[in-house]
């Protein structure tokens, strides 16, 4: 049978695969994370009519003869270029910014995606839309190991910061220097036990010729302290008084005239707290808003990243699985190590290029329809040769 014939057919399968890729690629257009695909074509093998020879003193050299045998797929790569952000205003969406990809588990297994759409499960956990489990730290006392194990990253409205006894209370503004000696202001600072029962202390000033004493009441517990002031109305000396176990720190009022604005500017201590909400970083911090005012940190989202980002093999759900040829997982935190950076509330769209794509189609189908011609052209020499004998 005719050569030719033969490398129509290996033409026809050929670009039959590169109709096969680039239709998935138009297809998955709108799938966040999606990653397009190239088809690269080699030769076959070559079939050597006449070998080639050395040059010799009185004859010259002369080159190999070969025929091709037709083509064959080399390979389909994937093209890791970062897609477009596209915003969607939940909370639970995260699109990485540079490289890596998120770790998740299914099953047991370990896998790797690009796409970010994450939502909660009955156990508030973070899942994708196959159930593939997100993966990462969670914190132990609103601190993260980012050398730890890897586990489930779940958000709970169960979850709770606990309560802390106030320490230290720091009042500031102004007592007036030109109010009359005797007079008194009553300040109530609000404290909390270690329990979270919250409770006022009461902080009673009053005006003497060298400046202000302050007496402070926390149930049977009193202090005392007193401040004086510079002419120009700055702090001279005085103002921190233990009251019980609560240091109160007053250093820094001033005593300027016709201003009374003494207050608390901070105070530690709080309540017990449920969660309320929460924000991702940039450095794939989980950080939770409690009902008592507080943040604290949950979790860090774990990235992964691979030598050779190729090598990882398609499973399915947009999602990777590491073999030989991608290497293993290097795990770290966004942002770190070449990783890239997270953006809560989007999500990354698909890369794919419908312009290059609808070229592909077409020098694909041309490429179809050429080889298509090889083989009716062999077939028709073919039946020359068998109408030689009538």
């Amino acid at each position: 049978m005719l050569r030719s014939l033969y490398s129509g057919i290996s033409g026809l399968r050929s670009h039959q695969t590169m109709l096969d890729v680039t239709g998935n690629n138009i297809a998955n257009v709108n799938t966040a994370g999606f990653k397009s695909s190239t088809v690269q074509f080699q030769d076959t093998l070559s079939q050597v009519t006449k070998s080639g020879s050395a040059a010799q003193a009185a004859v010259g050299g002369t080159n190999p003869a070969q025929v091709g045998l037709g083509v064959q797929v080399a390979g389909i790569s994937t093209n890791f270029a970062q897609g477009s952000a596209q915003a969607t205003g939940r909370s639970t969406d995260m699109m990485i910014s540079g490289d890596g990809f998120f770790v998740t588990s299914k099953g047991g297994q370990q896998l790797f995606a690009r796409a970010g759409s994450f939502d909660f499960d009955t156990q508030g956990r973070l899942v994708s839309p196959d159930g593939a489990l997100l993966q990462g730290w969670a914190a132990v006392n609103g601190q993260v190991n980012t050398g730890g194990a890897l586990g489930n990253l779940a958000i709970s409205k169960a979850m709770t910061t606990p309560s802390a006894a106030t320490t230290s209370t720091v009042l500031g503004g102004n007592l007036p220097s030109d109010a009359a000696a005797g007079t008194k202001l009553v300040r109530d600072v609000q404290v909390f036990d270690a329990s979270g029962a919250k409770r006022n202390v009461s902080l009673e000033f009053t005006r003497t010729a060298a400046g202000w004493d302050v007496a402070g009441t926390d149930g049977g517990t009193t202090g005392n302290t007193s401040l004086t002031f510079n002419p120009d109305g700055t702090p001279a000396g005085g103002g921190v008084m233990a009251l019980g176990g609560i240091t109160v720190d007053l250093a820094n009022v001033t005593g300027y005239a016709n201003l009374s604005t003494v207050a608390v500017t901070s105070s530690n201590g709080n309540a017990a707290g449920t969660l309320e909400s929460f924000a991702l970083g940039a450095d794939g911090t989980l950080t939770g808003t409690f009902s008592n005012g507080e943040n604290a940190v949950i979790g860090r989202v774990a990235l992964a990243n691979f030598t050779n980002p190729g090598g990882l093999e398609k499973d399915g759900n947009s999602s990777y699985r590491a073999t030989a040829s991608s290497g293993g997982a290097v795990i770290g935190a966004p942002g770190q190590g070449g990783l890239g950076e997270l953006a809560g509330g989007y999500v990354e769209m698909s890369n794919v290029d419908l312009s290059q794509e609808f070229t592909n189609l077409i020098v694909a189908q041309r490429g179809f329809q050429a080889n298509a011609r090889i083989i009716t052209t062999s077939d028709e020499v073919l039946q020359e040769l068998t109408q030689l004998k009538r």
